[in-house]
């Protein structure tokens, strides 16, 4: 089987998957937003503080 031009080898048209792509990126940018701005960035800060000293007791326990 001959590839086409502007074709992948399964016979994908690349054109209209990078259309495709431009589309569904235009409306990304709202979804992600959202998300972010109910982040706490200070709560999560506070949450990793407390995981990593969990888990330093934990090590130092082990050995």
């Amino acid at each position: 089987m001959a590839k086409q031009p502007n074709q992948t080898q399964a016979g994908t048209n690349i054109q209209h998957v990078k259309q495709q792509n431009a589309q569904q990126a235009g409306g990304q940018g709202q979804y992600g937003a959202e998300f972010a701005s109910e982040t706490n960035a200070a709560e999560v800060r506070k949450q990793n503080q407390q995981a990593e000293a969990r888990k330093g007791q934990n090590s130092g326990q082990q050995s």
